[in-house]
């Protein structure tokens, strides 16, 4: 062997590789459990976030970048994500959270190679799996008791005549964009489903919000809040975040209130006794408060990025 190439095949040996499994940064999560303040620091491994590493109960969810409700880019992950880890904690699981985009989310859910997915809207019994073919949903998956959410509603561009008064069926001539894989209303999906309702999917909000100034759709179906924040905390130009927020308003009254649940699947060995710890430490976190105050901590937090 030469010396030089000799010389460089020791200098490749030394180098420091980043394989996934590295270990990134801390993150904390604090919370209020039965009068007592509590502190449980993960880590981010690869691609997890990964807390209470100790314990053998292991939990591997699935969730998506869904600001302000939860998302990598933001304070403290958002309120769902610290609530989230608190509870599952608190009931002794090592947490595993991946995040993906929401169809990959479910797809893992429902397959199996997660345990968790969230945050989830609520589904009846009528709606089909898009990865299990002639499934059900609710036959690979079960839902959690639910907790707070936010509003859905139809945004439309400024100005132009609306005669939607809450009956969806008048808006029939109409196309929606939607967000793709998502769960909206149980009357929406069905309406669709059955080709009541035209659809065109995008991506995410952003994308809908541009379909929208293009006149490619009537309306778009999003929840207000996570549309405004996914806005002002783009890359967009400041002259293109004043026309995306200028020229669409919120059509009243909202399709309505969508409360937030887990989705469990029924691949997991414990997904009955996943379910009743997850149901019974809601009722703590609510009995106590303890959501809206990691809420109201995380809407704090919003405002000061907003300002």
């Amino acid at each position: 062997m030469q010396p030089l190439f000799y010389g460089i095949f020791i200098l490749i040996l030394l180098l420091p590789f980043h394989l996934e499994g590295d270990t990134f940064e801390n993150i904390e999560v604090n919370y209020i459990n039965n009068g007592q303040h509590l502190s449980v620091t993960g880590k981010k491994v690869g691609y997890q976030y990964i807390f209470n590493s100790n314990s053998e109960k292991i939990l591997r969810l699935a969730t998506l970048n869904w600001p302000p409700y939860i998302s990598e880019e933001q304070c403290n992950m958002g309120w769902v994500f610290q609530l989230t880890v608190a509870m599952l904690v608190s009931k002794g699981y090592q947490v595993r959270i991946q995040f993906l985009p929401w169809k990959r989310a479910v797809r893992a859910v429902e397959l199996g190679d997660h345990d968790i997915l969230f945050p989830e809207y609520f589904f009846d019994e009528t709606v089909y799996s898009d990865n299990v073919k002639n499934t059900r949903r609710r036959n690979i998956t079960i839902l959690s008791d639910h907790f707070d959410g936010g509003l859905l509603s139809l945004v439309k561009l400024r100005g132009v005549n609306d005669p939607f008064s809450g009956d969806l069926s008048i808006l029939k001539n109409s196309i929606f964009g939607v967000v793709r894989g998502y769960q909206n209303t149980p009357e929406f999906d069905q309406m669709v489903a059955n080709g009541q309702l035209k659809t065109i999917e995008a991506g995410d909000e952003l994308q809908l919000v541009r379909m929208l100034l293009a006149k490619r759709v009537d309306y778009i179906v999003v929840d207000p809040k996570v549309l405004d924040y996914m806005i002002k905390n783009s890359p967009l130009s400041k002259i293109e975040k004043i026309r995306m927020l200028t020229e669409t308003e919120n059509v009243e009254p909202a399709l309505q209130y969508n409360y937030l649940y887990y989705a469990i699947s029924k691949k997991s060995d414990r997904w009955l006794e996943i379910q009743e710890d997850i149901n019974a430490a809601l009722v703590t976190f609510k009995d106590s408060a303890e959501i809206q105050r990691m809420i109201k901590t995380n809407e704090q937090c919003v405002d000061k990025i907003y300002k």
